[in-house]
């Protein structure tokens, strides 16, 4: 059997309000054309829906089984549709971000809190990885968008696209002997003790590489969880480690370190699924991230 979910919609409104005319005016269509709808659904079903009063319509008992299964799903399907309703207008909805600690915070930040207050209907869901597990989280869907460093590997799922590049430093305490100014050179460099995100991360791959590239053997003595906590392990004298120029603006116990050698240029990426559509909340968030807010312009 095969019943127009029009002509339960309409059963719905009627039997909610047990009125034609109440009925018709909410669905903004006639009441011959609703009594039609009921004659034709009652044949449909083989059984009648309504008893007709002079007070309105009141439901047989086939009627109150039927409107107890119907007002589910109308209700269902009402309440979904206003949440696309909604997400369209960015007046509500969820967009989960996977970002890495150094694009959180040389990219990120400044774009959510501007998101915020835009859209304050909008719930943001903020899970801090690596670059890999960051991607991983695209791959699988948890996240509809991720803000991540170079390197990456490339995937035909997946699409990237470059904010901003970035260098790092050298930095160590004053403790540690090297003069603020003075150019060191790399292999100098490897004299001093080395701190670096762990071996499973893309950040020790680029400087395992680097370093290998140039004959030198990069060991670091010490190995950091997360990127904002090598500079409180270079205050505390654990060695030489490398973060962004902007982590160490005003931080104070902290010698840059001049390297004769340019450390590897590096990029802050949006990563996205190639073929899946994101929402209009994703869609915004990633608009503003490549707007400028998140380079202050």
């Amino acid at each position: 059997m095969y019943v127009s979910y029009d002509y339960y919609r309409i059963f719905y409104y009627v039997a909610k309000y047990g009125s034609i005319t109440r009925a018709a005016s909410l669905l903004l269509n006639s009441q011959p054309n609703l009594t039609r709808a009921l004659k034709v659904l009652e044949g449909e079903l083989g059984c009648p829906l309504f008893v007709r009063n002079s007070r309105g319509m009141r439901l047989t008992p086939e009627g109150e089984r039927l409107y107890a299964r119907v007002s589910v799903a109308v209700e269902s399907i009402t309440a979904g549709e206003r949440e696309i309703e909604d997400a369209r207008s960015l007046e509500c909805g969820t967009v989960y971000v996977a970002a890495s600690e150094v694009a959180l915070h040389c990219a990120l930040l400044p774009v959510l809190k501007e998101y915020r207050a835009r859209y304050p209907g909008i719930r943001l869901t903020i899970s801090n990885h690596s670059t890999p597990q960051a991607i991983d989280a695209i791959k699988t869907g948890i996240a509809d968008i991720a803000v991540v460093t170079t390197p990456t590997v490339p995937s035909a799922a997946l699409c990237e696209k470059t904010v901003r590049s970035f260098r790092e430093v050298a930095v160590c305490s004053e403790n540690l002997g090297i003069p603020a100014g003075e150019k060191v050179s790399l292999s100098g460099l490897m004299k001093y003790p080395m701190i670096s995100l762990g071996a499973n991360t893309k950040s020790y791959e680029l400087y395992s590489r680097f370093f290998s590239e140039r004959g030198l053997d990069y060991r670091p003595e010490t190995e950091a969880a997360t990127a904002d906590q090598i500079i409180p392990m270079a205050q505390a004298d654990l060695g030489v480690g490398f973060v962004p120029e902007e982590f160490v603006r005003g931080v104070p116990g902290i010698v840059v370190i001049e390297t004769e050698e340019p450390l590897p240029v590096r990029e802050i990426r949006v990563v996205k699924r190639a073929e899946q559509a994101m929402s209009v909340a994703a869609r915004e968030l990633e608009r503003l991230i490549f707007s400028g807010v998140a380079r202050g312009e």
